[in-house]
């Protein structure tokens, strides 16, 4: 049976579970690559066990608990544990690596890091004990090589209401190398997840995907969207298209995505076999996290069968606007929507007045569904002008129906594959190697991820070249994420620079955006 689009009236994610399995307690709710099904009593009764579990090892209510877990039944499962607990998630993406883990454990000050043993060949548990060694305090590690900790349920506290409570630290790069915490409560996070929900009619008769990290603030997203409309989750730890088209027709999904690279990739499989549905039951794309090209919209469109519902949002905004069925071909392939449920945008000038219809500036938000502080170095800083509103560093406009369209950034981030990297982060790792003087670390399009990282460097010597591969090399001993690894190196004898010294790096994106010499990493 079809539930229509529920608009919950919970104000925490643990209410939404309670509520979720009064209403339909035996609906499938998770379903992963290994067969795995469970449904939503299944779901809750397994959190409450390793909530109690978790108690039992000292996971204090209150306490802030950094796990980095792939996209899987127990990382559902122990997220929802901890929200029955009461305590402050810090979610890290898995791909993250020692510097970045260590930089966000710091960061969110957290008591707690929970990971696995190995995942993609790469040993977590030794990082989480060199981690644990080096920051200062009493960080406590939890590896879990053996399944979810387990409790008996009757021994927990009553369940901590908190609905204004910051309960999630999401850490996001800014234009310079230290992360920043994103500090949201239960309600912010519910807010994104049911702008999808409203926005792209979402029903109990819907199959929706997390092929993507589940740490990112799109997995309480889907996450959310689950519970208020009953529709099942289809997992998969590792994404690789083939094997996802194929766990898609089994499970007979409806709408999936992530970011614009998905869309990219479907399509690469769709063409495999022309003529043939690639998925079925597919009605729709979604996503978000990066520009996506019209070109590939229409392509998907012609040749897959079904509309791109692309939208927008931002780690601080977990949806801000989105496409909707109702929307024409060409609002949806030149747009990112409207605003969704309980989010104003503005289009604002330099000098902060409000633009009419079609002007070009500064985007701004408003509402419920936007974060409540940074956490800076132990400080909370709250970017909110007298009226509540916060900029973007995005530039944009807004059509007579209320459709923005994106046309740039102010902030000097790179966004590959849906994920916001600071250029300067890496800056600080290649700037250290002995055989570079200087260097910029600039975003380039690319079709696959939406941008690739491309470091132009200046040699101390330039007799004295490294190769990309060196490059990443490394990288990769400095301890950062793959995904931050340079995709493209090119060479200059001298880096533009303004009079006041500053890189001027648009200069070097115009120069170098058909260079070839690219990593294709799986990262």
């Amino acid at each position: 049976m079809n539930t229509p689009n529920p608009i919950s009236e919970a104000t925490s994610v643990w209410s939404l579970l309670t509520d979720r399995v009064e209403q339909t307690p035996t609906a499938v709710a998770l379903i992963d690559e290994h067969n795995r099904q469970e449904t939503f009593t299944d779901v809750s009764d397994a959190a409450e066990r390793t909530a109690a579990g978790l108690l039992a090892l000292g996971v204090e209510p209150g306490s802030v608990v950094s796990w980095q877990l792939p996209t899987s039944i127990d990382a559902i499962v122990m997220s929802l544990a901890l929200s029955r607990l009461g305590v402050v998630q810090n979610p890290i993406i898995p791909l993250y690596r020692g510097r970045e883990v260590t930089a966000m454990v710091e960061q969110c000050a957290s008591r707690w890091l929970i990971t696995v043993g190995e995942f993609r060949g790469f040993d977590h548990a030794r990082m989480a004990d060199e981690v644990r060694a080096s920051v200062p305090g009493s960080l406590r590690t939890l590896v879990l090589t053996g399944g979810l900790p387990q409790g008996d349920p009757t021994l927990l506290p009553p369940v901590r209401s908190g609905a204004d409570e910051i309960r999630w630290i999401y850490t996001t790069s800014g234009t310079t190398s230290a992360p920043k915490g994103v500090c949201h409560t239960d309600g912010t996070l519910i807010g994104g997840g049911l702008g999808i929900v409203d926005a792209v009619e979402v029903t109990s008769a819907d199959t929706g995907t997390i092929l993507f990290p589940y740490a990112h603030i799109g997995g309480p997203d889907m996450l959310v969207a689950s519970l208020s409309s009953g529709m099942s989750l289809v997992l998969m730890e590792v994404y690789e298209p083939a094997a996802a088209v194929e766990l898609m027709r089994k499970h007979a999904v409806t709408f999936t995505g992530g970011s614009t690279p998905h869309y990219s990739l479907l399509l690469q499989q769709q063409r495999k076999q022309p003529g043939v549905p690639v998925v079925p039951t597919l009605r729709m794309l979604v996503g978000g996290g990066a520009p996506m090209p019209e070109k590939l919209f229409h392509e998907v469109f012609t040749e897959v069968g079904v509309a791109v519902l692309h939208g927008y949002g931002m780690t601080e905004s977990p949806m801000i606007a989105s496409a909707r069925p109702s929307d024409t071909v060409d609002q949806l392939a030149t747009t990112s929507g409207c605003a969704v449920r309980n989010c104003e945008i503005e289009i604002r000038s330099e000098s902060d007045e409000v633009l009419p219809v079609g002007g070009v500036g500064r985007v701004w938000l408003r509402g419920p569904i936007l974060f409540k502080h940074y956490i800076v170095d132990g400080t909370i800083v709250k970017p909110f002008d007298a009226d509540g509103w916060f900029f973007t560093g995005d530039i944009g406009t807004l059509g007579r129906e209320g459709h923005l369209t994106l046309v740039g950034r102010e902030k000097d981030l790179i966004i590959r594959k849906g994920e916001s990297i600071s250029p300067s982060e890496i800056e600080d790792v290649v700037v250290a190697h002995p055989a570079i003087e200087d260097v910029a670390v600039i975003g380039l399009p690319d079709e696959v991820r939406g941008e690739r990282i491309c470091a132009v460097v200046q040699f101390v010597d330039p007799a004295q070249t490294i190769c990309l591969d060196e490059l990443r090399e490394y990288c990769k001993k400095a301890g950062i994420s793959p995904a931050k690894f340079p995709e493209q190196l090119e060479f200059v004898t001298e880096l533009p620079k303004t009079p006041t010294m500053k890189i001027r790096k648009q200069k070097l994106r115009e120069r170098f955006v058909d260079g070839q010499t690219v990593a294709h990493s799986p990262a």
